[in-house]
């Protein structure tokens, strides 16, 4: 099976359908490979924060648009997006064979509605990873209030107007061609004028506009100074959406059909195009390479640095990861007023499924990953990995260390006041859970598989694969230790000497 048809298998057996109750729908374009990004992954699958940027927007979408469809519309890499994304309530995939521009998009995704839907269509693009719910429910209110027909959301360009690639938002003047006032038009949004048709215009060439029929003329140097840019967001109602995009030609220096041409289109046909400008400048960032994808990363996690900064101690604010339900859950427990005393070293990775406590401490370089719960007053030494798979729970008993470098992983429970020294290996698997007791010191080059260990026990350079190890008292009271255990070897006849 090719991949044209497997990505149409896929879209055909989609579990969910368009919701025809819900007035937002939000469309997503992610059909883009991204060729400056120099990657085998599929642009709008590179992470932020280890979460894909289409993901990002998308869930951006379903909290501020709260009850929305969402279509989002997959091309190049199709098979990798639709896998990340997953079965998800209210949304649906829309396949863009050919990749024709940004309209062709857009014209692909309505495919997917039907022409009597009373809503409206938001657009956003797939790779603006550090777009927030705020930002969108913002936007979305902006909308209604304003009794237009069509909105786009605009930044401010903050650099070298030579750098700036984005498409430029084209207003009416104060006075046309002709010297006559603009009166009320002044400032409202003519059109989008791409980058590259800006750069195609010869440096002595005018270019002209009309708008309510007078006539506006720009010079080129004014087209690339200006630094209002479109972000590639829209709000439009979806009767005119469905109308306009059929107007839409190709007859620019790319030969591509772009969304930004709907604001001429809608301006010809005497409907309403306003704009608004978000909270953050940063929530419109999109990336065409590596390094503004980095610049991306440091915004995202600064922006989780200054959620918890005064909650937690964070030793190096540029070096650590968080994932956002362990911050919320940060958050939480800091609502209920007591102090949480809890230290995230130099290159902690605090992943998702973790569930934090008081005064726990995690040391430089600790990794956790997957369902691992601490207790009160936990220690997680330099270079500890604790992991678990999805199905899997790791619990680690209050007073509990785990030092230098160890390696912990899967179905584990470790009782109260237990001390995993230096040097342990463990692994507790879905069959053979491992399930350790209070007050357990654990220490040397021992490795646990599977085993049940009993209270009170010290176990030092042992290896217990599947092995139940009680708590025996000896004649004077003290409870006997385990030293030096190993299993009878495996495989000794393909042994020799040299």
């Amino acid at each position: 099976m090719g991949n044209k048809d497997k990505v149409y298998e896929l879209i055909n057996n989609q579990k969910h359908e368009f919701n025809y109750s819900i007035k937002e729908t939000a469309i997503i374009l992610a059909a883009g490979h991204g060729k400056r990004i120099k990657s085998q992954t599929s642009k709008m699958l590179h992470k932020i924060l280890e979460k894909p940027t289409v993901e990002r927007v998308a869930d951006a979408c379903k909290k501020g648009l709260e009850k929305v469809n969402s279509i989002i519309v997959v091309g190049i890499k199709a098979t990798d997006v639709i896998d990340s994304i997953g079965d998800t309530p209210n949304t649906i995939f829309a396949y863009q064979e050919e990749q024709n521009g940004t309209g062709h998009a857009v014209q692909v995704a309505v495919e997917k509605i039907e022409e009597n839907y009373d809503g409206t269509v938001y657009i956003f693009p797939g790779d603006m990873g550090l777009l927030d719910s705020e930002t969108v429910s913002d936007f979305k209110n902006s909308f209604a209030n304003s009794n237009a027909d069509m909105m786009v959301l605009t930044g401010l360009y903050e650099g070298d107007s030579k750098n700036n690639a984005y498409g430029r938002i084209v207003r009416v003047k104060e006075l046309d061609v002709d010297g006559n006032s603009a009166g009320d038009d002044f400032g409202k949004v003519i059109e989008i004028i791409e980058h590259k048709d800006i750069l195609n215009l010869e440096d002595d060439e005018k270019y002209s506009t009309k708008f309510h029929g007078k006539e506006y003329s720009f010079t080129k140097n004014e087209l690339i100074e200006n630094n209002e840019f479109n972000s590639g967001v829209y709000a439009v109602d979806y009767k005119h959406l469905r109308k306009m995009l059929k107007k839409i030609n190709s007859d620019n220096a790319q030969g591509e059909i772009y969304i930004t041409d709907l604001i001429l289109i809608f301006n010809s046909n005497k409907l309403t195009v306003r704009a608004v400008n978000p909270h953050e400048q940063h929530v419109l960032m999109g990336f065409n390479n590596k390094s503004v994808l980095l610049e991306m990363e440091h915004i995202a996690r600064k922006q989780t640095y200054q959620q918890i900064k005064d909650i937690i101690e964070i030793e190096a604010p540029d070096d650590f990861f968080i994932h956002e339900d362990v911050v919320r859950d940060i958050i939480e427990l800091d609502k209920k007023g007591e102090p949480l005393d809890i230290k995230i070293g130099k290159g902690v990775y605090l992943g998702k499924g973790a569930k934090v406590n008081y005064n726990l401490s995690l040391m430089k370089n600790v990794y956790v990953k997957g369902n691992v719960v601490f207790g009160k007053n936990v220690s997680i030494w330099q270079n500890v990995h604790l992991s678990t798979f999805p199905d899997q729970t790791m619990t680690i008993g209050e007073n509990s260390e785990i030092l230098w470098g160890d390696i912990v992983k899967g179905n584990i429970k470790i009782g109260n006041n237990t001390r995993i020294e230096s040097s342990v290996n463990m692994t507790g698997s879905y069959e053979h859970p491992i399930s350790i007791g209070d007050n357990v010191t654990i220490k040397g080059t021992s490795y646990i598989f599977g085993s049940q260990i009993d209270n009170d026990l010290f176990i030092e350079h042992s290896i217990l694969i599947k092995k139940n190890v009680d708590r025996v008292v000896m004649k004077n009271g003290e409870v006997k230790k385990i030293r030096f255990f190993l299993p009878l070897p495996e495989g000794i006849d393909s042994i020799s000497d040299l």
